[in-house]
């Protein structure tokens, strides 16, 4: 098989498999405490992964019992001066290279010879796994510290936030989001009420970025109602990549218990399901923490030029 198709697949089905294990619960892979950390990071370049390798990193270490978000290749955690211990297993990531023409034929044949991205594979270990290397200690933070770091975050979108209202959700036509007021969240066995608030606002402002006048976020699935529950998914992934950002515990959403199993039937589908659901999201977070993200050969991120014509 392709590598390519064969790095699709295998990523899929992981976390497929981690969607089906947990479907009876809406407990999904990208469901973490905020005390397990952020979003992955590269403990060689600091720089945070990206995309479908966050959920890839994210259901080894709640399968494996991870706790660290630090996590590089053998030769980075060399380059550390660490070592991976003998017998440890590494978890694969995806990583785009690019190939460049080369051509010295006139420029209209150079400009149909345009970079074509190739799927890669690579293999990480966490830190966990590795002798010789102590992680940046990380600071603790009360509850207080978190939401005003939300309150600073939402604000700095300058969204129209509207509170009063029974339910949450984005106007994408006055372009605008509706909130109850915090006073009406509860919280989970993990969540405080006033995390669950922040959980569902990050949710409504990832379906805020993809207005006309931001991401401009788009799918074209066969029917609309698979579009909405494509769109649903961006803002699930994109919710749990701003809560690990900001330290907010993400919980389940009984609301989406009807989405599980169309999310589970695309990406059985499709392989690509997935990659796109959690590029877009990654685009989503990163557009509210005002992050700029360029080319990188060990930072591995998703094509810009992925295919988004997903059937359903």
């Amino acid at each position: 098989m392709h590598e390519k198709q064969d790095v699709y697949r295998q990523v899929t089905e992981t976390i497929v498999q981690a969607v089906e294990q947990n479907a009876g619960t809406l407990q999904m892979p990208w469901h973490r405490g905020g005390e397990l950390g952020g979003r992955p990071c590269n403990a060689h370049t600091k720089r945070l992964y990206s995309g479908v390798n966050v959920l890839t990193l994210w259901v080894t270490a709640a399968k494996r019992g991870y706790a660290s978000e630090w996590w590089a290749t053998y030769r980075q955690w060399q380059a550390l001066g660490a070592y991976v211990r003998r017998g440890e297993k590494g978890t694969p990531i995806v990583f785009y290279k690019k190939f460049e023409p080369e051509s010295e034929e006139e420029p209209a044949e150079t400009e149909r010879k345009k970079p074509r991205f190739f799927a890669r594979t690579s293999w990480v270990f966490n830190t966990v796994q590795v002798e010789g290397h102590s992680p940046p200690e990380r600071k603790p933070r009360n509850l207080v510290e978190i939401i005003q770091e939300a309150d600073k975050l939402v604000a700095s979108t300058g969204a129209d936030i509207r509170h009063g209202w029974l339910n949450a959700c984005y106007n994408p036509l006055q372009d605008y989001i509706s909130m109850p007021g915090k006073e009406r969240f509860t919280g989970t066995a993990t969540s405080t009420p006033t995390e669950s608030y922040y959980a569902v606002l990050f949710h409504e402002l990832t379906h805020w970025t993809g207005h006309k006048k931001r991401l401009n976020r788009s799918f074209e699935c066969p029917i609309p109602v698979q579009n909405y529950a494509m769109e649903e998914l961006v803002a699930e992934l994109g919710a749990a990549f701003l809560c690990a950002d900001v330290g907010v515990t993400n919980s389940p959403r009984p609301d989406h218990a009807a989405y599980v199993a169309s999310w589970l039937q695309a990406m059985e589908n499709d392989t690509r399901v997935i990659f796109t659901a959690a590029r877009k999201a990654t685009e989503a977070a990163d557009y509210i923490m005002k992050r700029e993200r360029g080319p990188s050969t060990e930072q591995p991120e998703e094509s810009r030029k992925s295919n988004d014509n997903i059937p359903f």
